[in-house]
């Protein structure tokens, strides 16, 4: 039986994006992004807010996604998927899609005059902070998808090894005590390839096989089901706690713990919650779970053109948002729509055909 819940979580995440990738922009602790418009505190709160369990819940979705997937099929036809899907648009997102992002940002910034495709050899040429905020190369928003791969092909030896171990995990005994403190394994990992801003291809690998490992059993997800109350209960609890820590500028090792528990709780939460209420579906939900990849992969480049446009005509900060949030979502879509009426652009951007 599908479980739309986590279908629905992950599109969930993908929608997060237009609001937040619009708030970066006005974001007031200190970020450039590609362009900036006037700091707002109102904007920059959600952020921190979402920051510490967002993404992270997505790699944790990907590695139960991915247990569910190797039930179906072989290590090969699973490796051969990772390519189709994650390798080739990647790839293409990185020549095709991303240099726009990085070309705005060095106007933005840096007041370039030459034209997009001059740009082309800077973006190539110019390595710095991998941000792309300086009008270098950076992977862009497609991070997440590097990510993905890399936590994936790091994870499939462990499986290799776990398949042919006699002895089997028996998901009917893992307890609310033998996960909670799985959050200790993230904060473990994290050190491992970190990166500016944050991001850390440790701390995703660990996300995507606790996930596979763990948080794919069934009774598991029943466990975070029946205990979902009290999951969304200590995470908001320790959400408040963040903020505090946020707003006093805390940082070192308390930092640290601190942010993998909210971290790991806001998971627990999400699964367990949206297990109880959202495990169900309807017309729109399957469009846009169908949709949510393309979704991701195409709206920062359309959100950076946009806003740079709007920021230059508008002056009302309320408006610019709003216009910023629903254009790039429409604008997506429409992309989306064009997209996959083309097998070389599906083939190219990771897209499932639209046989008409």
């Amino acid at each position: 039986m599908r479980k739309y819940y986590i279908d629905h979580l992950r599109v969930f995440c993908i929608l997060l994006l237009f609001p937040y990738h619009t708030a970066m922009i006005f974001n007031a602790f200190g970020e450039a992004f590609y362009i900036h418009g006037k700091p707002v505190n109102a904007l920059t709160l959600p952020l921190n807010l979402i920051w510490p369990w967002w993404m992270s819940l997505l790699f944790t979705i990907a590695g139960i996604s991915a247990a569910y997937s190797l039930k179906k099929r072989s290590m090969k036809e699973f490796v051969l998927e990772r390519v189709q899907k994650l390798l080739i648009p990647l790839l293409s997102g990185i020549i095709l899609i991303i240099p726009v992002q990085s070309y705005i940002a060095d106007v933005f910034w840096n007041q370039y005059e030459g034209s997009y495709f001059q740009h082309y050899k800077i973006f190539f040429t110019r390595f710095t902070d991998l941000t792309g905020y300086d009008g270098g190369f950076t992977p862009g928003h497609l991070w997440f998808v590097l990510f993905l791969l890399a936590s994936s092909m790091v994870t499939i030896p462990l499986i290799l090894i776990y398949n042919h171990l006699g002895k089997k995990i028996d998901g009917s005994k893992i307890k609310l005590g033998h996960i909670l403190p799985l959050f200790l394994v993230i904060l473990i990992m994290t050190p491992i390839l970190e990166f500016t801003g944050g991001k850390s291809v440790g701390e995703a690998t660990a996300c995507f096989a606790i996930g596979f490992f763990v948080l794919a059993f069934d009774e598991v997800q029943d466990l975070l089901e029946r205990n979902w109350l009290l999951l969304a209960g200590c995470f908001l609890g320790i959400l408040c706690v963040h903020t505090i820590f946020v707003a006093h500028g805390i940082s070192g090792i308390v930092w640290d713990i601190e942010f993998r528990i909210v971290k790991w709780f806001g998971i627990l939460a999400f699964l367990g919650s949206g297990k109880k209420f959202f495990n169900k579906t309807n017309r729109l939900m399957r469009y846009l779970s169908e949709a949510n990849f393309p979704l991701y992969y195409f709206h920062q480049s359309i959100l950076v053109m946009l806003g740079y446009v709007v920021l230059k005509r508008i002056d009302s900060v309320p408006l610019q948002a709003a216009l910023i949030i629903g254009g790039t979502f429409l604008l997506t879509i429409l992309c989306y729509e064009i997209c996959r009426r083309f097998k070389v652009a599906c083939f190219l951007f990771g897209i499932k055909y639209y046989k008409r």
